[in-house]
């Protein structure tokens, strides 16, 4: 199934996409599509649905983040192998975890703000995990189970911010209005057959930035969610977005390429879609 949150920002309702492409509302089956409706065996709701009997959603409406209500947004640094080169750094030997603000969290295709005094931003292509039972101390046999499905997702950077003015940790430079932008759909995980052998691809004003596989990551996607349950404790509707391919901004030769007002990023994963952004001006 490929679940979708549309309408205005902080109205959205909850909707599936049918075979035709077009959107059915699930207002009727579910509040919404977020952990209250994972923990509740919302999923098997609508999968007994029948979209044939429903209208489809009139227009063409804005989609929005495609979980709600996200309460921990989790991000994994430097997961690919060719994109830790790129950055000069080696490449790990356990996860590096940080965090983005869920206030991050936006519309898979609404504007990325440029924040106050920033001078280097940067795009980040990654495929994100939905959490879909609570998940503490996993065994490798039982954690597939706690994934509910994937998504497309733009680790949205002020490298700045990041790097320059860290203070030790990257949560600045990553947690910022708008840089979490997550979907279009959050597809269940039946519907990808192996996340581990997905093409990706950024692009910004149509030229080739970033083209990657999820093949080549460090840490696989349940080997990832299996180690953060070592540490903390995540519960339905958490989401893990899980490193980026090479091709960022900062690692462009012989110089870092970063965004600026009027850019267009556009970007796609292979059976999670595609997803268009902006780069606007903020108003301070």
């Amino acid at each position: 199934m490929k679940l979708v949150r549309y309408g205005a920002p902080g109205r959205e309702k909850p909707g599936i996409i049918a075979e035709d492409g077009k959107i059915r509302d699930l207002s009727r089956i579910v509040k919404d599509i977020d952990g209250a409706m994972l923990a509740s065996g919302g999923l098997a709701k609508i999968k007994k649905a029948n979209l044939k009997r429903m209208k489809p959603v009139a227009g063409r409406p804005r989609l929005g983040p495609c979980v709600g209500n996200v309460r921990n947004f989790i991000a994994i640094g430097l997961n690919y192998s060719d994109h830790a080169a790129e950055a000069g750094m080696p490449v790990p030997k356990e996860p590096i975890i940080f965090n983005k603000a869920p206030t991050s969290i936006c519309g898979p295709n609404d504007d990325t703000i440029i924040p106050k005094d920033s001078t280097k931003l940067d795009y980040e292509l990654e495929i994100g995990i939905v959490i879909g039972k609570r998940a503490r101390y996993l065994t490798k046999e039982n954690t597939k189970a706690a994934i509910a499905g994937y998504f497309l997702a733009n680790d949205v950077s002020e490298r700045a911010f990041q790097i320059e003015r860290s203070g030790g940790q990257w949560n600045k430079g990553k947690s910022c209005e708008t840089f979490g932008p997550i979907g279009p759909w959050f597809v269940t995980k039946d519907e990808i057959k192996d996340p581990q052998n997905l093409d990706m691809w950024l692009d910004v004003n149509g030229e080739k930035r970033q083209r990657g596989n999820t093949s080549t990551m460090v840490f696989g996607c349940e080997h990832l969610v299996w180690y953060c349950s070592q540490f903390f404790v995540m519960e339905p509707g958490d989401i893990i977005i899980t490193g980026t391919p090479p091709g960022v901004g900062l690692g462009m030769k012989p110089t870092p390429q970063f965004l600026k007002e009027g850019d267009v990023v556009t970007m796609g994963i292979t059976g999670l879609g595609e997803a268009r952004q902006k780069i606007v001006k903020g108003k301070y």
